[in-house]
């Protein structure tokens, strides 16, 4: 009898556990309901919105102008030394530097336009190849580049398998197989350097001793400065047969070419006055970066649009400077070689164990990266090239290094975080991705 009571208790209380659940999850439906009609109408009001922007793309890296302004002797050379290439002549092997945003990249795709233009209507065998060797999966191996460049004449060749010397002999007999004068631009050079050494560079720099009908000139483009200091002098003496150095745009030059963009890109009378001279003087401070000019006013615009405002104030740019700072770091970071990402994870590992304020050591950050090394199987370098991997982690501003004597004890690093610290989980989250 208490067995049937006890019974009849358990079902009456499961009973009401399910309606309990039930009327939990019609709450549920009911709540993720409200979410698809917030949604909904977010969307709709979104389309119905009138957008600040003409052609965003204006504003954008990819977008390549008609006029390039500023940049009309840096134009003149360019031309002149690759201009050979149109009489079956081969021209001289070409070294461009610059910092970042000092127009090189725009410059030489504006130049190999024209080229292909010209080439084209008078049936003239050039072929040009353009290769961003910051992109992943095409310099990292000295067969990943071949392999590219193979692929860029038109022979097909596997990403991985055959041995390199085979996929170099591909390549070779391919740019013989007619008369034809071939300009390989390789964009951001150094990164081939950082990623597999400069041996590659040394091999493409020789191909034309092996070449009967087929003539080769390289183009090498880079925003180290000291690029050429520190490659094989048998590179050097081949590949910086001439030169060509784009120097930065100061204040007044970037103000025009905003000036120009922003007439493309947004409508009339939506950018207050002064917003475009603070733009400027923005990236005239960073090096006078026209990259980060344009990056400036399209996020500035975009934030001045999420705000419902009408028109892009001066206030929107430091709110646009905000954003790009974070996202530049998280960029600088993801792009660097492995070893400088370990030392990077070091650091934040030393610092995490310390308290605020306090510095992180060369030898504790060396002693943590021999750990991670061998956790990665990465190869462990000296103390030294550590050493030299913090300086140029210091150089690009993410964190600060100082130099200290220690009397007959050596000297040492102290070293300090710069970046800001709502994004250093995103950081720690990104290295974590790329090393583990």
């Amino acid at each position: 009898m208490v067995e049937e009571n006890l019974s009849e208790f358990t079902k009456e209380e499961n009973i009401d556990k399910i309606e309990q659940i039930e009327i939990k999850e019609d709450k549920v439906e009911v709540k993720q309901d409200e979410v698809k009609d917030e949604l909904n109408d977010f969307f709709e009001e979104f389309l119905d919105k009138e957008s600040l922007f003409i052609d965003k793309i204006v504003l954008q890296v990819k977008y390549l102008p008609d006029i390039i302004l500023h940049r009309t002797n840096q134009m003149k050379q360019l031309a002149s030394i690759l201009a050979p290439a149109l009489k079956n002549d081969k021209p001289s092997n070409l070294f461009i530097y610059g910092k970042t945003g000092t127009g090189k990249t725009l410059c030489m795709k504006h130049t190999i336009s024209k080229m292909n233009e010209i080439s084209k209507k008078r049936n003239i065998p050039l072929r040009i190849i353009y290769l961003n060797c910051k992109m992943k999966k095409v310099a990292d191996t000295e067969y990943r580049i071949i392999a590219q460049l193979a692929r860029e004449i038109g022979e097909e060749v596997p990403m991985t398998g055959l041995p390199t010397d085979e996929v170099y002999n591909i390549f070779i007999n391919k740019l013989e197989s007619k008369k034809q004068t071939i300009i390989i631009i390789l964009d951001e050079i150094d990164q081939i350097v950082k990623k597999s050494g400069d041996e590659i560079l040394y091999t493409l720099t020789r191909i034309n001793s092996e070449l009967n009908n087929a003539q080769l000139t390289f183009v090498g483009i880079s925003n180290d400065v000291r690029f050429m200091e520190n490659i094989d002098p048998r590179v050097k003496s081949s590949l910086g047969e001439e030169e060509l150095i784009f120097p930065p745009y100061n204040a007044l030059e970037l103000k025009d070419i905003l000036e120009r963009r922003s007439a493309l890109a947004f409508k009339d009378k939506v950018i207050e006055n002064g917003v475009l001279q603070k733009c400027a003087a923005y990236a005239a401070r960073e090096h006078g970066d026209a990259r980060r000019a344009l990056d400036l006013l399209r996020v500035a615009g975009e934030v001045a649009e999420r705000e419902n405002c009408i028109i892009v104030e001066p206030k929107h740019i430091d709110m646009a400077e905000d954003k790009i700072e974070k996202s530049r770091v998280l960029e600088i970071i993801q792009t660097q070689p492995k070893q400088s990402q370990i030392v990077m994870y070091s650091i934040l590992h030393v610092l995490d164990e310390k308290k605020s304020g306090e510095f992180a050591e060369t030898g504790e950050v060396f002693e943590h990266y021999k750990e991670v090394c061998k956790r990665t199987g990465n190869n462990i370098l000296t103390q030294r090239r550590i050493s030299d991997l913090i300086s140029e982690l210091d150089m690009l501003g993410i964190i600060n290094a100082k130099l200290i004597s220690k009397g007959r004890y050596g000297r040492t690093r102290e070293i300090y975080m710069t970046i800001p610290i709502d994004i250093l989980e995103k950081i720690r989250a990104t290295l974590e991705s790329e090393l583990f």
